[in-house]
């Protein structure tokens, strides 16, 4: 197979002989920026190699950074929730392309990848001190391979570099903490809540574990408050500062929950207080028949729901919890009480009971105990 190498200015290149054009012109490609002789033959020989084998992709200048912002995303955009593509974008935009943006796409290799994700690991952000935790950069490893892997699809590249890269595994010890209520500290918010006007979201928040743009997304057409069940089937985002509607991201997240006495009085008072809210403001009202809304009709912006929930448990001096933390609680108790983990799963929209096992592992020991209390009095009576 044809090519050679040549010194060009300070530098060495080698040209490589490419199939024939339609038009039965040569095609040759010429590949330089090599330091030595040596290099340039190495990489003629790989070259060569690639092509005998059919996986040959030509070089390009294209950067990495511009590969990532002018051609992938955008290209992805139409394909993924608005939600997923605003997370890729923040974290290519803040941590991936002010580093290894400028490295041209095809010179990006493993060593490149793992040294990012050192950085990143003892840096973190650029111009903002601290580490990213090895989950974030994990996921930031999972984005770029999804990115490389398209540009193999596309002819970009002849392989995917971050196959063979080493992103930071999370170990047991570095999972997320959960952080959870007692039912004490439940009761004693429901309690200070029982005159706010959003009393009923932080009820069905606390009675069924449901997730906040789950909630905040849920319609009246999907409630069947006479046989005490409503159904997840559409859910409120945040894109950057506005919001939009969605779907559950999996099979499972689409469900039918079970409704308590309590919860679906409730919810039957706040239908009759909207009805009037609606008679009220009249055509100026929006009806988009959404179950919780503020006084005009207009959806509840996630992001201000949990400002306002941190606020209002910060001055009832309760024990610091994030709204998402809410549904740990519902799970953490139930679990606690003996409801059993598939239930458990079922009703939180788990793509798989080994996500709820995983999660709430901390319970685990104290199930363990009882099961094991359980079992013993069965078998041995009263003489445990």
């Amino acid at each position: 197979m044809r090519g050679h190498v040549r010194k060009r200015g300070k530098t060495w290149s080698y040209v490589i002989e490419l199939p024939r054009r339609e038009d039965s012109k040569r095609n040759q490609k010429w590949v330089s920026g090599f330091a030595t002789r040596k290099e340039a033959e190495a990489a003629l020989t790989t070259a060569q190699a690639r092509l005998q084998a059919g996986i040959y992709v030509a070089p390009t200048r294209q950067t990495f950074g511009d590969y990532l912002a002018s051609d992938w995303l955008p290209a992805i955009k139409g394909t993924i929730r608005p939600a997923t593509y605003e997370s890729y974008d923040r974290n290519l935009r803040l941590h991936v392309i002010p580093r290894i943006g400028g490295v041209r796409l095809s010179a990006l290799d493993a060593g490149s990848l793992n040294s990012l994700y050192a950085e990143l690991s003892a840096v973190g952000r650029v111009k903002k001190p601290g580490g990213l935790s090895a989950r974030t950069v994990h996921y930031i490893h999972t984005i770029i391979h999804r990115a490389l892997r398209d540009a193999v699809r596309w002819d970009r590249l002849a392989r995917n570099v971050a196959d063979a890269a080493d992103p930071p595994r999370q170990r047991s010890a570095e999972r997320r903490e959960i952080h959870a209520w007692t039912s004490e500290s439940v009761r004693a918010f429901l309690h200070l809540m029982k005159d706010d006007r959003n009393f009923t979201l932080w009820l069905l928040l606390v009675t069924t574990g449901m997730r906040r743009g789950e909630a905040l997304g849920l319609r009246w057409a999907d409630l069947d408050l006479e046989g005490a069940t409503l159904s997840v089937r559409q859910t409120l985002i945040t894109v950057g500062d506005d919001i939009a509607f969605g779907t559950p991201k999996t099979s499972k997240g689409t469900r039918v929950i079970a409704l308590d006495a309590g919860t679906v009085a409730a919810l039957r008072s706040l239908k009759a207080r909207q009805s009037q809210e609606r008679l009220a403001l009249g055509p100026t009202y929006t009806d988009l028949g959404l179950v919780f809304t503020a006084v005009d009709g207009t959806p509840l912006h996630p992001k201000r729901i949990s400002e306002t929930f941190r606020r209002k448990i910060r001055n009832a001096e309760l024990p610091t919890l994030s709204l998402h933390g809410l549904r740990h609680t519902w799970a953490t108790l139930a679990l606690q009480a003996g409801v059993h983990p598939k239930v458990v799963s079922e009703r939180l929209g788990h793509a798989d009971i080994t996500i709820t096992l995983n999660t709430y592992s901390h319970v685990t020991p104290t199930m363990q105990a009882d099961a094991a209390d359980t079992v013993a009095r069965l078998v041995l009576g009263d003489h445990t």
